[in-house]
């Protein structure tokens, strides 16, 4: 499931998207503090962000910028004004999209999944919590330090990955690592996802993957 950031200090409109969000399938993070919001944007590990520029406090194309020196993750500038200006300062400080309010929620489902779709290509990267799993370098980086993982470790991973909160049997873990060169046995997969659990822990995740007894593994 991936996860949407909502930075809107209208609450009506912020609930309308969030509602939205939800009934499709996304989970939704409403920032309500908007005094902090640089530092939820950093910490959310969101997979995408939707940011409205009229902001109190920090304005939202001051808070992109900032949010760029850190992160590339994608973000969608909401606003009111329809000016080409604001489309090409926003575009100019790492915005993926920009959409003007009242929008088509249609519209904006698209435009979300355009994004996310776009980004999964390009960067080969995708988010757990506040760290980065990059699957092109087989690697989980957390605030600058990075656990490199096996071909194996990293199979095992991206699927509770991609199944986040949910259980995974032993038998799909096995039937993903099913084509690896490496010959997996049960054993085998036990100790693979022992040192997974390790390399998690080290970066901060303790107790990251729960075992259901007689079902699977649920990454949390």
């Amino acid at each position: 499931m991936k996860k949407i950031m909502i930075i809107e200090d209208d609450t009506v409109l912020r609930d309308e998207v969030a509602t939205l969000l939800k009934n499709s399938g996304y989970e939704v993070q409403a920032v309500t503090d908007l005094s902090i919001s640089l530092e939820q944007m950093k910490s959310s590990g969101a997979d995408l962000i939707l940011l409205d520029i009229n902001l109190p406090f920090v304005g939202g194309e001051t808070l992109l910028q900032e949010f760029r020196k850190v992160s590339d993750t994608p973000v969608i500038m909401l606003t009111s004004r329809s000016t080409e200006i604001d489309e090409v300062l926003s575009m100019s400080f790492g915005a993926d999209d920009y959409i003007t309010k009242p929008y088509n929620p249609t519209i904006l489902l698209l435009r979300i999944s355009a994004v996310l779709k776009r980004f999964t290509k390009t960067s080969g990267s995708q988010m757990y919590h506040d760290a980065e799993v990059s699957t092109v370098k087989g690697s989980i980086d957390r605030n600058g330090k990075e656990q490199v993982l096996t071909k194996n470790e990293m199979i095992i991973f991206q699927l509770l990955l991609d199944r986040q909160g949910e259980i995974v049997t032993r038998d799909d873990l096995m039937t993903a690592l099913w084509d690896n060169d490496e010959f997996v046995n049960d054993n085998a997969l036990s100790v693979n996802i022992s040192r997974l659990r390790g390399k998690l822990a080290d970066l901060g995740f303790e107790d990251a993957i729960e075992t259901r007894k007689k079902q699977g593994y649920v990454l949390k």
